[in-house]
């Protein structure tokens, strides 16, 4: 499983946010409170869903299944003149993410995740970035259905200096 490696500007988001942990997930319970108010984000750019998580910059360094840090459900938009109640604005940070293909049921992803940071970064030219990472949810993710598809975006930067 070979990602791509993209860069891209930043973008604006509106959506809701929680915070959780692996051990104490909570993400079915924020996606519930967001889709059903989805189409009062006035600006979207288009469907496309983002699953952002934002952690603190010792997340991963001491990795620990019980700590917090920041889910989000959004979308992209193209201002935040409007933004409706009891929901908030992000800027997700440009730069450059390696974007990997998740395909399968959403319960299979951990197997995803553990081949991302225990294989392909530790062997790859890159390290992990302290900026946000998402899930882009398009028109073929079905949740947790076994031909479901969603791309997976992490933050890195060159081990070279440049």
């Amino acid at each position: 499983m070979e990602p791509r490696i993209e860069r891209i500007s930043e973008k604006k988001l509106i959506g809701k946010r929680m915070r959780m942990s692996l051990s104490d997930n909570k993400t079915q319970l924020l996606w519930q409170s967001f889709m059903p108010r989805r189409k009062e984000i006035q600006n979207p750019i288009r469907t496309l869903l983002y699953s952002m998580q934002v952690y603190d910059p010792s997340y991963f360094v001491n990795f620990n299944p019980e700590t917090e840090f920041e889910k989000w459900a959004s979308i992209e938009v193209t201002d935040f003149d409007t933004v409706p109640d009891d929901m908030e604005t992000i800027l997700l940070p440009g730069g450059l993410y390696a974007v990997f293909l998740h395909k399968g049921a959403a319960s299979e992803a951990p197997r995803t995740f553990g081949y991302i940071f225990g294989t392909w970064l530790p062997g790859s030219e890159y390290l992990l970035d302290n900026r946000p990472h998402f899930e882009i949810l398009g028109e073929k993710y079905r949740n947790d259905h076994p031909d479901s598809e969603e791309e997976i975006w992490i933050p890195v930067m060159s081990k070279r200096k440049e």
